[in-house]
């Protein structure tokens, strides 16, 4: 068998679904890679014949490992294991580290800036501000966290404007208690009418007239989620 496909799983163990709708079970001498060592999954798939199982789940793709002759995952763990032991691999792997440290700090920095540009809430809530963009980068901006901080694909100003509306949809409206109809585009639609209203609350604090907090949606919930990491130094009226 030579072949290297992309596999979907099916309710009965062993058994995928290939893309023409075949039912295949991979071959007696082959087992299972498990995600999440990118080196190791890379070397099997370039040794040899190897399945690829993912599972769809709206619109993430989640890895269930890759399927490959046995020996060849054995070979290409023995051959990883002693490149990784060498102390020109530590220097390099130590190196990477502290260059993804460095970007990943500069990133954080310049979204949390992105934040506050498109909040650009008056003085008399520019606490309130800061609380909320460092609240919306400490979410939104971890590596791997899949959140739309992470996209590469729209400019940083606009995935700071989604992060935030993203994060009031959650903190600041029901949105995780409503029943949604499972209806083409319902969900969209509900979001589209949450953002709305997160908008008008977000131009509450962009005037500089006052307001009661204990009537503020987004007022409360950061007094809730207020740490001594981002602390609300001054509350409005």
């Amino acid at each position: 068998m030579a072949t290297s496909l992309v596999l979907a799983p099916t309710a009965q163990p062993g058994v995928f679904l290939a893309p023409d709708g075949r039912r295949l079970t991979p071959p007696a001498d082959w087992d299972c890679l498990p995600p999440g060592d990118a080196g190791l999954t890379r070397r099997v798939k370039l040794a040899g014949p190897s399945w690829v199982v993912q599972e769809k789940k709206g619109r993430k793709v989640f890895s269930q490992g890759v399927w490959a002759p046995r020996q060849n995952i054995l070979a290409a763990k023995q051959a990883l294991e002693q490149e990784r032991s060498t102390d020109s691999y530590a220097k390099r792997r130590q190196s990477d580290l502290q260059r993804r440290d460095r970007a990943q700090t500069e990133y954080v920095s310049t979204f949390a800036q992105s934040v506050l540009t498109f909040l650009s809430f008056a003085p008399r809530y520019a606490a309130i501000g800061r609380q909320l963009a460092a609240c919306v980068t400490e979410h939104a901006t971890p590596v791997g966290s899949g959140t739309v901080a992470r996209t590469a694909r729209i400019p940083v100003e606009e995935r700071a404007e989604a992060a935030v509306i993203a994060w009031m949809r959650h903190q600041t409206t029901a949105y995780d208690q409503l029943s949604i109809p499972r209806v083409k585009g319902m969900r969209r639609e509900v979001r589209r009418e949450l953002a709305e209203i997160s908008r008008a609350l977000l131009n509450r604090h962009r005037s500089d007239e006052s307001h009661l907090v204990s009537s503020c949606p987004l007022c409360t919930a950061l007094s809730k989620s207020t740490t001594e990491s981002h602390p609300i130094t001054s509350s409005p009226r």
